[in-house]
């Protein structure tokens, strides 16, 4: 399966997982490893590099932030009965109800957005799957290297601050990699999925918080995701998915009463938003494009397809000469597909996506699915996102700190890309040279 889960538990045939990355990590000893409790959790910190810092953080400075990422939650879930505790952070904070995802609208290209404050045609991560046109194969962006450009993790360390990362997917902890001061190493692991389960994830960003006291955490929270992509119970009922609302809304209101009873939320921001929503889709409006590129005698064994669920991005591996005649070549049959909702070239300004997104973007219509190059094997799961329908987002800042604006909607178009301009702005760590892509929401 290759789509929104992964395509497949090393990413690529010739890497080692992320997993076997960070254990080499820790056999280097570029990394300490440290177990909690009874519980049998694992945290490796940095040794020298991400745990060096060119500057020491000013004395009675107590900030924290912590950003919680309930993947793949839609706006309209938190007015839905079943989450009263984001609810009440949302109402009681700055509340940005325009606020979407960015293309594609994936887990990890999103997540890496939050990070770097940047669009995909600058940190090199447009998708959560990819062509590579070096091994020739369709793998997962799930190694440290693949993110070309600097994050906010890093900018923080460099000014002494401590970070973390709590993060449930296998895939965002290969790509986010050692950058962070603390790392959990997650388990347990649900197979397939690639995922640890939200109460695993909250009580490793409990210890995490008690034990090492990060100035920022970066938590991602997977549950309402997966169930979301495996309910076929469909749009209309989804009996699992609103239980992992629940669930997950709970965990979340104990770590900010741990927050409150502890004394940080005073000084702290919470920043709490989804990487995408997600859009469901029967058996009967699946689209599989690869046969309809092998059946033309131009495309024929030359249009490689890397399936991000909701987006499908085309690859001419042809000759240069012929390029150009085959772009329009594989538009023209894309859109002439049912369920397509449109098939712009990749460098289109307003993408943003950079060469690894390939050639040409293909976005379905919301209520289908794509499922290449196989249209029954490759994604049988009816939940499903990358595409526009899945471009809404919850998206607010809440917390104790005096620059938080209390019961506040703002009419701004926040983005996932905002995260990092409004972390690097509220602990005064400058950024870039070449600037941000995003916008301080503080």
């Amino acid at each position: 399966m290759c789509g929104s889960l992964p395509c497949s538990p090393s990413g690529s045939g010739h890497g080692e997982s992320p997993f076997a990355a960070g254990l080499a990590e820790i056999r280097a000893g570029r990394r300490t490893l440290l177990k909690v409790g009874g519980a049998g959790l694992a945290f490796s910190t940095a040794v020298g590099g991400a745990a060096e810092a060119s500057a020491a953080v000013p004395a009675g400075n107590r900030k924290r932030a912590y950003v919680l990422v309930v993947d793949g939650c839609s706006p309209g879930e938190i007015d839905g009965g079943q989450t009263p505790n984001l609810k009440a952070l949302r109402d009681g904070g700055f509340h940005f109800p325009r606020a979407s995802s960015m293309p594609v609208m994936e887990t990890i290209p999103n997540h890496v957005m939050m990070m770097t404050g940047m669009r995909p045609d600058r940190t090199g991560v447009p998708s959560n799957s990819i062509y590579d046109r070096g091994l020739g194969e369709v793998r997962t962006m799930d190694r440290a290297r693949d993110i070309k450009v600097d994050t906010v993790i890093q900018r923080l360390n460099r000014n002494g601050y401590k970070t973390g990362t709590v993060l449930s997917k296998e895939y965002l902890y290969g790509v986010f990699g050692a950058r962070a001061t603390h790392r959990w190493e997650p388990a347990p692991i649900v197979p397939i999925s690639g995922h640890a389960p939200d109460e695993f994830t909250m009580q490793a960003a409990t210890s995490m918080l008690q034990e090492f006291d990060p100035h920022l955490m970066f938590v991602n929270l997977g549950d309402i995701d997966r169930y979301g992509h495996t309910d076929f119970t469909g749009s209309s009922v989804q009996f699992s998915r609103r239980a992992a609302l629940q669930k997950t809304d709970g965990l979340v209101g104990d770590f900010i009463e741990l927050l409150k009873s502890t004394g940080r939320w005073r000084h702290s921001i919470v920043i709490v938003l989804a990487d995408h929503s997600m859009d469901w889709s029967r058996s009967d409006r699946v689209i599989s494009l690869q046969s309809s590129m092998d059946a033309d005698p131009l495309l024929a064994g030359k249009v490689q397809i890397a399936a991000n669920g909701g987006a499908d991005l085309l690859y001419w591996t042809g000759s240069a000469g012929t390029k150009e005649r085959a772009i329009k070549r594989m538009r023209s049959i894309a859109l002439a597909t049912p369920g397509v909702l449109s098939a712009p070239r990749r460098t289109d300004d307003w993408l943003r996506l950079g060469p690894n997104a390939g050639d040409v973007v293909v976005f379905c219509q919301a209520g289908w699915r794509f499922s290449d190059p196989d249209p029954v094997a490759d994604n049988p799961i009816p939940g499903n996102h990358g595409h526009p329908a899945t471009r809404p987002i919850p998206f607010f800042i809440s917390g104790g700190h005096p620059r938080v604006p209390r019961r506040k909607a703002s009419s701004a178009h926040a983005r996932t890309v905002d995260v990092a301009p409004t972390l690097a702005s509220f602990f005064g760590v400058g950024k870039p040279k070449k600037g941000w892509d995003g916008f301080a929401r503080l």
